[in-house]
Order: structure tokens, then C-alpha cells, then sequence
């Protein structure tokens, strides 16, 4: 099943996000490589700078997509201000895999 996880930044993070981007980068290539990760992005501000995320990956539960979201580096940076784990049914414009 497919899980989104919509990430959003505390207050005044920019920097801790720049500084963690490398290993978070890292940590979404290897979920990619290994065909967990669905697709993910930052969301942005007015000024369109990141103030959050929006991962979609493949898990056997909420609570196992959870836990997956948590070994993020942004999330063991203390980046996010909250998360919520949502089941999510991709209808239009999906790859074909």
C-alpha cells in the first residue's frame, strides 16, 4: 500500500534543511533504488523556499511507513514540527511500473 507522509518544517529551520539535505538526498535514492519510494518533494513557502516535504512510499502499514519516515535525516535532525502518515490511492497520472 501507498503511504504519503506530509512533513512540515518547524519555524525557522531553512538552515538545519540545507545542512541535512545531503544525507536526506541520500536516504531518498536509496529507498528509490530500491523501489519503496513513489515520489517526493518539498513544499514551498509564498517565497518559495521548503517548508516541509511530501514523501510517497510503499509500506505494508501505516505504522511500518511510520517508522521508515522516522530514519529520514531531516526527521532525526529535528526538522519537522509534525508528520502525518496518510494510506494514499494513486489514481491519475501514475507511472506505469
Amino acid at each position: 500500500m501507498l503511504y504519503a507522509l506530509l512533513c512540515t518544517d518547524r519555524p525557522d529551520s531553512l538552515q538545519l534543511r540545507l545542512d541535512t539535505r545531503p544525507d536526506h538526498v541520500a536516504f531518498l535514492t536509496d529507498l528509490n533504488e530500491k523501489g519503496i519510494l513513489k515520489m517526493a518533494g518539498p513544499f514551498l513557502n509564498d517565497e518559495g523556499k521548503p517548508m516541509g516535504s511530501l514523501v510517497i512510499i510503499e509500506a505494508d502499514s501505516k505504522e511500518a511507513a511510520a517508522a521508515l519516515g522516522a530514519q529520514d535525516p531531516y526527521a532525526k535532525a529535528g526538522l519537522f514540527a509534525g508528520v502525518e502518515v496518510k494510506a494514499f490511492n494513486w489514481v491519475f497520472n501514475k507511472p506505469e511500473a
